[in-house]
């Protein structure tokens, strides 16, 4: 037995329902007689049609597309009931078909609904009213006698004789070949034949023979009898056979007629469309079947490709070819068996691609940092360097610029190295074979040589940064590409979800149609229907969880591994070199990283400089260690020092950030330069000092050249003795701003000096303070040593002076009032140099004006004393008496002349002026108290006027100097005033 479709061959009922259907009411169990069932009805083959248009009766045209009840081939209770079977078998369906068949599970089948208690609630709610109504009427009416009393005693009496017959024949189970139900029907007892009791067990079986006799007749006459009371029906049943055979007749030609015109139908406007239908599902299944293969055959083809993009370096297309590989694995050949190794073997290719793209870039590192700098090319194959940094950043590979750095240190080293060599190749004074270390053949340079090596260096060094800068440049730019590409993908899913709305009922449409695929033909032209499908195919791609291609619905036409078909979209960016890239939207970097990523790229360039600038300092070191950069002299300092700030500078600008390694070297060579420096012309001036006879000295042209420079208002050291220069002769003043300056050698030697510390700042900047401190001790030097020598007599054993005459106090004064006019012009000079917080470095000046001040008071207060000392001497003695002038006052006459004529020529008329004001205050207050002494009175008499006559010879006398004879001397002052 068997059932059109996978159901279950008996259809699974509740028994309750079934004894529920039978107690209805009696008249619906009585129906009309209906058309019979398709014996062989088709299967379905379409859609199950609409519910509410069946009847209950079978219908050959609506039953055709879903199936009833009626589609069982065989009748179960009918095969039971087989009058052809001798007896009922319990074991029926074991028999037929197989032991297996009570044990089997019958799946339900999908085409009978499950019936609940839910489905009889609504009957229930009718029929519990009806039934209390009932209850009613029959506790109220008597019920009628129906059954006659005759046939009632009949029925006691027919169930009193069935009583008679044992309870094992009514048994449902009952079944001979059971031992058990065998001997108990038939005692083995009544068949024995032992001896002696042989005669006895034979009427015994007739006896046993005898009842079964019994309880048989009982049974027939029972069965006699009901054949007996339902005698009417079974007559009337056979008389209304030929009628009902008739009747069937009739509705078998109708059924025939109906079938005949249902086949037409079906020929004629079902056959034709179906058959259209079936085939362009067909059709489009294997479009898909083929895509499919197609899709199949070029994923077959990832690896030979990725061999050959990786053959040609191409990394970002093997890493994109992989990626829209795995992703068509995962979503449109999810679950092809060939395949299913295929996910694991691109991962272990992607990992080896991360390993040649790490390997790549070392190589071109190395490359790049290590070719000719004579190549005017600043960036090598920036298109490969693009596209490795591209694969980097989409594999994550982060810290790919560390292998950068790591090269750079390398490449800094060599190219120093290679330096020296070459150098000392081309230097025949050294021999290599002799000399075997380079940094031993180094320092065998002398200094033009070693400079002009320095300066390659430094040449070297300036291209092999820019280069560095070129291509951290490109690195970085491809960066920020790709954080542009982030930021502008997060503006447009910020568009795309203000649009949600729209485009959400646009996509259920069109997915509807496309679902209900043998419709869409109806609704759009074969034009629209393309565009539509692949719209809604790239709709349904977006969505990972989406099926790309569903069995009910019509595929797309064509089925690629294009980006169309991935989640993957590129776009196209340009380089600042000029070199277009695609950027793909699976960067699964954030902005962080990239940020972060950028800054490190930017901090390699700073490193870069930072190792430019170690080398640079390594390779002094090694050439100061025999004390080198010490020895060189002033314009070698200078030009080494105007190199090294040059090549910091040019770092600087190229790198965008100071590097303190390299200036530190040159501060602290800078420091010891300074110390040497000031050492020596500390040690100079001594020596001049100390040599020094303090006379008055010719002034060179040079001198004089240096001094009018300053008097233009720029402090720079003469150039070298030109023709010119040499023909002029010495001067005897120093002529500074239209001032005349008697001066000695030494002091020429000092402003010299000092002209050479401000160029000193001049050259190297960063030593403005430590100069501006030993200029200020050298000054300090001078004032004080000059002063030992002069005011101190300390010259008397130093060189040998018999005295210190006032001649030698007076250029000694001069000297200085010449250094303290320079001083200011120091002072603004340092000032213009040193930063805002340096300037109270500035007060040393202001205490060196006022020592030196001091010192030039103090050589006028020892001049006046001279002469102080002079007139208490000769006026000690003076007596009033003739003749007159008197000797005393003939004596401090001559004394004056003498004080006149040593210091006219050396200080100026005003100074001189002042000067012999002092004294004659001095000369007035010995003389006043003299005469004090000697009681001498203006009083007109004779004494009064030989002093009045000496006094006027004085004043003669002293007007008579040159330069003196405007001077008020107030010579009323001597007498005492009366009270």
């Amino acid at each position: 037995m068997a059932s059109s479709h996978s159901s279950s061959p008996v259809p699974q009922s509740n028994s309750s329902d079934a004894f529920l259907k039978k107690e209805m009411d009696a008249t619906k169990r009585f129906r009309p007689v209906q058309s019979l069932p398709d014996v062989c009805p088709k299967e379905p083959t379409g859609n199950v049609g609409d519910p509410s248009n069946l009847c209950d009766s079978p219908s050959l045209v609506a039953d055709q597309h879903r199936w009833t009840i009626y589609h069982s081939k065989v009748n179960i209770p009918a095969a039971l009931n087989d009058p052809r079977l001798a007896k009922r078998e319990s074991d029926f369906f074991t028999k037929t078909w197989g032991v297996d068949f009570v044990d089997t599970e019958v799946t339900p089948s999908f085409y009978l609904p499950q019936i609940t208690k839910e489905h009889f609630a609504l009957y229930q709610q009718e029929i519990t009213p009806r039934e209390r109504v009932h209850e009613r009427c029959k506790n109220i009416c008597t019920p009628k006698d129906t059954f006659d009393r005759t046939l009632l005693h009949t029925h006691d009496k027919s169930r009193t004789d069935l009583e008679q017959v044992p309870k094992i024949f009514m048994k449902p189970d009952f079944a001979l070949e059971d031992s058990l139900t065998f001997n108990a029907v038939l005692p083995w007892s009544h068949f024995s034949t032992a001896g002696g009791k042989g005669n006895r067990d034979a009427a015994s079986s007739r006896l046993l023979q005898e009842k079964l006799s019994h309880y048989l007749d009982i049974v027939e006459v029972n069965i006699a009898h009901q054949i007996s009371l339902r005698s009417e029906a079974f007559f009337h049943a056979m008389t209304s056979q030929h009628e009902l055979q008739d009747y069937l007749r009739k509705t078998s030609q109708a059924v025939k007629l109906l079938r005949e015109k249902i086949s037409k139908i079906d020929k004629v406007m079902c056959e034709g469309s179906l058959r259209v239908l079936r085939l362009s599902l067909t059709r489009n299944n294997c479009i898909k079947a083929y895509n499919k293969l197609k899709l199949m055959a070029t994923v077959h083809q990832t690896q030979p490709t990725v061999q050959l993009l990786l053959s040609t370096s191409e990394f970002v297309g093997a890493l994109d070819l992989i990626a829209t590989t795995q992703e068509v694995l995962q979503q449109e050949l999810q679950g092809i068996h060939s395949f299913r190794h295929l996910g694991s073997q691109l991962c272990e290719l992607e990992k080896l691609i991360d390993k040649m793209m790490i390997a790549e870039f070392s190589t071109y590192a190395r490359n790049d940092l290590n070719r000719p700098l004579e190549d005017d090319c600043q960036i090598l194959e920036e298109e490969r360097l693009v596209s490795l940094v591209f694969g980097l950043l989409k594999q994550r590979k982060l810290n790919f610029y560390e292998i950068y750095g790591d090269e750079m240190i390398i490449t800094a080293k060599n190219i120093i190295k290679q330096c020296v060599v070459n150098t000392v190749s081309q230097i025949e004074e050294i021999d290599t074979e002799v000399v075997v270390k380079l940094a031993d053949q180094m320092r065998m340079m002398n200094f033009p040589q070693w400079f002009d090596l320095l300066k390659n260096i430094f040449s070297k060094l300036t291209i092999f940064l820019k280069r560095i800068k070129a291509t951290l440049n490109t690195i970085r730019s491809v960066v920020f590409l790709v954080l542009d590409k982030n930021q502008k993908n997060r503006d447009l899913e910020d568009t795309l979800q203000k649009n949600s709305a729209k485009d959400s009922t646009v996509d259920t449409e069109v997915a509807y149609l496309t679902h209900e695929g043998m419709f869409i033909s109806d609704a759009f032209s074969e034009g629209d229907l393309l565009p539509v499908a692949a719209d809604t195919t790239s709709q349904r791609n977006t969505s990972p969880n989406s099926e790309p291609c569903s069995s009910d619905s019509v595929s797309e036409p064509e089925c690629t591994t294009d980006s169309s078909s991935s989640k993957e979209q590129t776009s196209s960016s340009v380089t600042p070199g000029g070199v277009e890239m695609m950027i793909s939207d699976d960067m699964k970097l954030t902005d962080l990283e990239l940020v972060r990523l950028a800054n490190n790229i930017q901090e390699l360039l700073y490193n870069a400089s930072d190792i430019c600038h170690d080398r640079s300092v390594k390779f002094l070191m090694a050439r100061a260690k025999d004390g080198f950069l010490e020895k060189l002299n002033s314009n070698e300092f200078v030009a080494l020092s105007r190199l090294m700030e040059g090549f910091i500078l040019d770092t600087e600008q190229i790198c965008g950030r100071k590097s303190m390694s390299l200036r530190g070297a040159l501060q602290s060579q800078a420091n010891r330069f300074v110390n040497r420096f000031h050492e020596e012309r500390k040690t100079k001036l001594s020596l001049l000092l100390d040599n020094e006879r303090w006379k008055q000295a010719e002034v060179p042209a040079e001198f004089q050249d240096l001094v009018d420079s300053v008097s233009d208002g720029r402090i720079s050291l003469p150039e070298k003795k030109t023709a010119a220069t040499e023909e002029r002769k010495p001067t005897e003043f120093l002529i500074v701003e239209g001032q005349k300056y008697a001066t000695v050698g030494t002091v020429l030697l000092l402003i010299r000096i000092i002209l050479e510390y401000c160029q000193c700042v001049d050259n190297i900047p960063s030593i403005t303070t430590d100069v501006l401190t030993r200029l200020s001790d050298l000054l300090k030097y001078f004032n004080s040593r000059s002063c030992q020598l002069v005011l101190g007599a300390g010259a008397l054993q130093v060189v040998g002076l018999k005295t210190i005459t006032t001649k030698n106090l007076a250029l000694s004064s001069r000297c200085l009032q010449l250094i303290v006019h320079y001083i200011p012009i120091i002072r603004a000079h340092f000032e213009a140099r040193l930063q805002p917080k340096q300037f109270s470095m500035l007060r040393h000046f202001d205490h060196i004006m006022k020592d030196y001040h001091d010192h030039i008071a103090e050589i006028s207060a020892k001049l006046v004393a001279i002469m102080d000392s002079l007139f208490d001497k000769l006026l000690s003695k003076y007596e009033v008496k003739a003749p007159v002038p008197s000797a005393c006052f003939r004596n401090i006459c001559k004394q004056m002349a003498k004080m006149h004529e040593a210091i006219y020529d050396l200080l100026p008329e005003e100074q001189t002026q002042m000067l012999f004001l002092r004294i004659n205050a001095s000369y007035k207050l010995h003389l006043k108290r003299q005469l004090a002494h000697l009681n001498v009175v203006n009083d007109g008499g004779p004494l009064n006027g030989l002093v009045t006559s000496d006094v006027a010879f004085y004043t003669g006398n002293l007007q008579a100097l040159k330069g003196l004879n405007n001077l008020d001397l107030n010579m009323a002052e001597i007498w005492e005033q009366k009270r």
